[in-house]
């Protein structure tokens, strides 16, 4: 499978990164073994997760996620050199601790590293921007880290054009390492938030560019077209925003392709994202083999300009 270079990171990915807030969430740990393993037999090979997934679960504490991750690579025929592991710091949810302090970050990353059973994280996100730290002691944090050999590179996840912008100034003036890498939500629906000024800014700083929500919490498959179909899901909060107007037109759009194609929604979602010059690669996540297989489908389907208007027109 093809793979593509990280931003400036050094980093080589393969066209979608599997999303792994559902590990320990809507996937337990046997069904999370099964789905990282079809994975990487298909040829991906990046895997994000964050130390707060999933605190929103009842009963959890954050940390789940990155512990199923850590005990599928000790028991993988994966090399550790063939997994490219993304992990994030700094999210508050549900009063975890937060922020991008240096003492915070250092005691925070020992505990990613423990639960993950590695001794280096490929690409370490700051997962919020944090307000109450300067840029530099985030920044100064990070380097420490890199020059520990405990992270190969980082980035920054939910920052505007102008606090990305910010933050390369600061590193660029103080000798510091820079965000490579921007996690932004962004797919066919959400779409006014990264694109102009931030995507802009990416592809000129060579910024990789890894989207979270690729397929609007769902949305994007098709499955739900009324407010009663989001009745009992796990993500009903995120996806009866969708259900709309508009929402019905990206839908009515994608129909429309499927027509011509005879792929999936969820393939044409994911191959829009992969024909836009920003991205990089998007996160997707999957709780069954059968979904897990669109991320294939999805690298192999080649939608056409005329099928790139239509998609662009209905999600503007």
């Amino acid at each position: 499978m093809e793979k593509r270079s990280l931003g400036r990171t050094g980093l080589s990915i393969a066209p979608i990164v599997f999303g792994g807030n559902v590990f320990g969430w809507t996937a337990d740990e046997k069904t999370s073994f099964a789905l990282l393993d079809a994975f990487f037999d298909v040829g991906f090979n990046a895997i994000d997760t964050a130390d707060v997934y999933s605190a929103w679960v009842d009963g959890h504490v954050g940390g789940e996620s990155e512990a199923i991750i850590g005990k599928w690579l000790k028991q993988s025929s994966v090399k550790r050199e063939d997994a490219v592991i993304v992990t994030k710091v700094g999210f508050d949810n549900r009063g975890q601790k937060t922020g991008l302090s240096a003492k915070w970050i250092a005691e925070a990353v020992e505990a990613s590293l423990k639960r993950l059973q590695t001794d280096y994280i490929d690409l370490y996100l700051a997962h919020k921007p944090d307000p109450e730290v300067p840029l530099e002691e985030t920044l100064a944090a990070f380097a420490k880290l890199k020059e520990q050999g405990k992270i190969r590179a980082i980035g920054c996840s939910n920052y505007s054009a102008s606090q990305l912008q910010e933050a390369l100034d600061v590193a660029t003036k103080n000798n510091l390492p820079r965000y490579d890498v921007l996690q932004p939500e962004y797919n066919l629906y959400n779409r006014a938030d990264f694109e102009g000024p931030i995507a802009d800014l990416c592809v000129k700083e060579e910024i990789g560019v890894i989207n979270y929500y690729s397929l609007a919490a769902g949305f994007l498959t098709g499955k739900y077209r009324a407010k009663a179909d989001t009745e009992g899901v796990a993500r009903s909060y995120r996806v009866g925003d969708y259900v709309n107007t508009r929402g019905l037109a990206v839908l009515g759009a994608m129909d429309a392709v499927a027509v011509q194609t005879g792929a999936k929604l969820a393939d044409i979602a994911l191959a829009w994202l992969l024909r836009k010059k920003a991205v990089t690669a998007p996160i997707a996540s999957a709780t069954s083999l059968s979904q897990l297989e669109s991320f294939k489908r999805a690298v192999d389907l080649k939608l056409t300009d005329e099928m790139m208007t239509l998609l662009d027109k209905a999600g503007a």
